[in-house]
């Protein structure tokens, strides 16, 4: 039976157009590699891109989709102000946010954490050991206590992020860094999930447990149906005396 949510899977697909080696790894795009595999876990997805008409990041596209995963890396700001407000008063409203690798400096995730969301990095070809430091969560389930990606960008501490309210994984690399790498964060009635892997020139999007995680982040950060955001009460529930 098909997950009932509604997916929409975002990246800017540039890398893919400018370098043979990403287009290799990703001939579907990474976007395309990432619906894919949630559809593995039985999520299905449409996808937009940068280049689309309001990035495909319309107010109809945005108000039918549960959850939105964002890839961006190249282009961060060529994505219009208007658009990115878009996402954010989504996110406040109640929709998901999945945030991938170098979605950190994406304009709706730095809007949304109100910090630089600087980090120590270096493109090379580090090993990635992510640590499960959280079992119990729900973005853990069906994870081993950790594991390995051969080969990955390195991003280490310190992350300039609101202390996350759960942490639910942690990388640590070859050359000795940690990095704080799978983080939630409440906004509004909107969750949002960051997760760090995700190199363009790695086939990391490939990778069984990365695409479990992901697959598991959509799920928790979807609508829970809480409260909305405040809204303001022009009428008073007594009445007002002289």
């Amino acid at each position: 039976m098909p997950d009932p949510l509604r997916v929409t899977v975002w990246s800017e697909f540039r890398h893919e157009k400018k370098n043979p080696k990403v287009a290799a790894i990703y001939p579907d795009g990474i976007h395309g590699a990432i619906a894919a595999g949630l559809a593995e876990h039985g999520i299905a997805a449409r996808t937009a891109t940068l280049d689309e008409t309001e990035c495909g990041l319309s107010a109809a596209v945005l108000a039918e989709t549960d959850v939105l995963t964002w890839w961006g890396h190249l282009a961060h700001k060529e994505v219009p102000d208007e658009v990115a407000e878009r996402v954010v008063q989504r996110v406040w409203d109640g929709m998901g946010l999945v945030v991938l690798h170098s979605g950190h400096h994406s304009k709706p995730f730095r809007r949304l954490m109100g910090t630089s969301c600087d980090l120590s990095w270096r493109e090379g070809d580090d090993h990635e050991r992510v640590w499960v430091v959280n079992p119990g969560h729900p973005i853990a389930a069906d994870l081993p206590d950790y594991f390995e990606l051969g080969s990955e960008e390195m991003y280490g501490e310190f992350f300039d992020v609101p202390q996350p309210d759960e942490l639910v994984l942690v990388s640590w690399f070859s050359g000795g860094e940690v990095f704080r790498s799978g983080m939630c964060y409440s906004r509004g009635a909107g969750r949002v999930f960051y997760f760090r892997p995700g190199h363009e020139t790695f086939p990391t999007y490939l990778d069984a447990n990365v695409r479990r995680v992901i697959a598991n982040g959509v799920r928790w950060a979807a609508p829970t149906g809480g409260a909305r955001r405040f809204r303001n009460r022009a009428v008073p529930p007594e009445e007002l005396r002289g």
